[in-house]
């Protein structure tokens, strides 16, 4: 199973799984996923520019790839 820090690069993360991924990341306002530059960016940074807590993310994305695996 993935596992994802604050340190994980967007675009690492929409490779590990972006069926998991994307509709997480879209639903709380990262509408970018497909810009070149947001692929760069770590999940911590993408966070703060978009007011979420880094932390509470990476525990959610990591919750739903552990469950996806389970699959």
């Amino acid at each position: 199973m993935a596992q994802v820090t604050k340190k994980t690069m967007i675009g690492e993360l929409l490779n590990i799984n972006l069926d998991v991924a994307a509709p997480i990341l879209l639903g709380i306002g990262m509408h970018c996923l497909g810009c070149p530059s947001s692929q760069m960016e770590t999940i911590e940074e993408a966070a703060a520019v978009h007011g979420i807590d880094a932390d509470e993310l990476v525990k959610t994305l990591n919750e739903k790839l552990a469950e996806a695996s389970e699959d």
